[in-house]
């Protein structure tokens, strides 16, 4: 058994901070709502899965013939998560209109906002399910949808026994470029000093002059473009997708957020890495069946011995 686990762990690390890429990507979302509404956004999962059938679609359209490089490559990347980042960010956008914004005006207490959440997760999962996954790619919605192959699995380099390929450094240099890029957004611009006003005090944010409607907008938007963009880089790396994709991993995220220090940035950075890396070693030994056990029972942990996180600081505790 110690043998096995010496021999996996290198690319298990590998694939662990891969997924864990992905994982924290998609905890932005979770933990950027949270700092300011303290609401857990669950539908945030079907952005995610919007993200990947905007991906799929742009990808279907393209109709790379195998896998390409250089220019090409990079012009097709930067196109994907583009497009994926505006889709699920003007869904996001949407969904706060029309699930969250209503109850907010009239003063609905949380419990509501969280029932609305999950109603919009189901509502979303069912229609792409039953009429817009037809409609974008002429197949059944319910069945899986694969994606073509464009970026080689050619290894790169070699860390021990753990080949690293091309895909997975795509990966994970494209999302720690995005995630220091909205840290900086949040932490140095005039936008992010409203987000961190208004997650700290609203009524004082609005006393000095801060549109808590448009900060919440700019929010979700930013949120849903994470969530975007980790769709554009689950199809390169996983290349399928399907209506039900957010489910698990919107929980897996969920987790990560609450690890790392829910509406704290840094923390679902931490959180998502922290929480592939776990899955990824859990499995050496119980097998790969059991990564979803793994992921539920370190969000069980957390909320019962940390519940505040491994960082356990708020949104508007960050500062520039």
């Amino acid at each position: 058994m110690l043998d096995d686990f010496l021999n996996q762990f290198l690319p298990s690390t590998v694939g662990g901070l891969v997924i864990g890429s992905i994982y924290a990507l998609i905890a932005l979302g979770y933990t950027m709502v949270y700092g300011v509404l303290r609401l857990i956004n669950f539908a945030h999962s079907e952005i995610f899965m919007i993200g990947t059938f905007a991906s799929l679609v742009t990808l279907l359209a393209i109709a790379p013939t195998g896998p390409i490089s250089g220019i090409a490559l990079v012009g097709v990347l930067v196109l994907l998560l583009v497009v994926s980042a505006a889709a699920s960010g003007a869904s996001a956008v949407v969904l706060e209109a029309v699930a969250y914004r209503p109850l907010r005006k009239r003063g609905a207490t949380r419990l509501a906002a969280l029932i609305s959440a999950i109603g919009a997760s189901l509502f979303l999962q069912e229609l792409f399910g039953l009429f817009v996954i037809d409609w974008l790619i002429d197949k059944p919605g319910r069945n899986q949808a694969s994606a073509p192959r464009f970026v080689a699995r050619d290894t790169l380099f070699e860390i021990g026994n753990a080949q690293v390929r091309l895909d997975q450094v795509i990966v994970i240099i494209a999302a720690v470029v995005v995630m220091v890029a909205l840290d900086r957004v949040v932490n140095k611009t005039r936008i992010g000093r409203g987000i961190r006003a208004t997650a700290q005090d609203p009524e004082a944010a609005v006393l000095m002059g801060v549109s808590i409607d448009n900060i919440v907008r700019v929010t979700f938007l930013l949120g849903g473009a994470m969530a975007g963009v980790a769709g554009a880089l689950y199809i390169m790396e996983v290349e399928n997708t399907r209506y039900l994709i957010g489910f698990v991993l919107g929980i897996k995220a969920f987790t990560a957020a609450v690890l790392g220090g829910i509406g704290n940035l840094r923390g679902a950075l931490m959180g998502g890495v922290v929480l592939g890396l776990i899955e990824n070693w859990g499995a050496i030994f119980l097998g790969s069946q059991w990564k979803d056990v793994i992921a539920f029972i370190v969000l069980v942990v957390v909320l019962m011995f940390r519940p505040t996180g491994i960082l356990g600081e708020s949104l508007q505790k960050a500062r520039a």
